[in-house]
């Protein structure tokens, strides 16, 4: 299973429905909303990867409230789910520009205000780690496999490839 589908059917669809709750979303839209986000994480994950971020990486899926969200999709109403998500996002993406730009593109994409997904996106990123962490326990084998979506057994081309996608949009 895929992460995406992973997040969208965890605890029976709960993880979606808490989240539409607190962001005033019905889950259609939530769902949109995932399905730009999710991956805009995984590319700033590869691209941290890349640049000799794997040790944070790795630090980030074996500890904190990160690895257990999906298993109490209630966390999302938590502070420390944003405030560990905030973090996630510093070492994800970098700055708050890249932020601030992905939670743009997405709401160009979904019609959702950015302002809303721009408060969504440390919860995401909370909850990509926790599929993270559940799907590949905090190995460096399964991470960078996780990463190599075409398995070739390089993620070179992967990010290359999710660059080239989200620079056409």
């Amino acid at each position: 299973m895929d992460l995406l589908q992973m997040i969208m059917s965890a605890q029976g669809g709960g993880a979606v429905q808490h989240l539409s709750q607190r962001f005033g979303l019905d889950e259609g839209q939530t769902a949109s909303a995932l399905e730009h986000l999710v991956p805009a994480l995984m590319g700033g994950m590869q691209q941290n990867v890349q640049s000799g971020g794997l040790e944070g990486l790795l630090g980030m899926l074996g500890g904190g409230n990160a690895s257990q969200i999906l298993d109490n999709p209630e966390a999302v109403h938590e502070p420390e789910t944003t405030e560990t998500g905030n973090s996630l996002l510093g070492q994800l993406l970098g700055s708050k520009e890249v932020s601030r730009s992905v939670a743009s593109e997405a709401s160009a994409n979904t019609g959702i205000g950015a302002d809303i997904l721009k408060q969504m996106l440390p919860v995401v990123a909370t909850m990509v780690m926790s599929g993270m962490s559940k799907q590949q326990g905090s190995s460096q084998g399964g991470l960078l496999g996780m990463l190599d979506s075409n398995n070739d057994g390089s993620i070179a081309d992967d990010v290359l490839g999710l660059a080239a996608k989200f620079l056409q949009r």
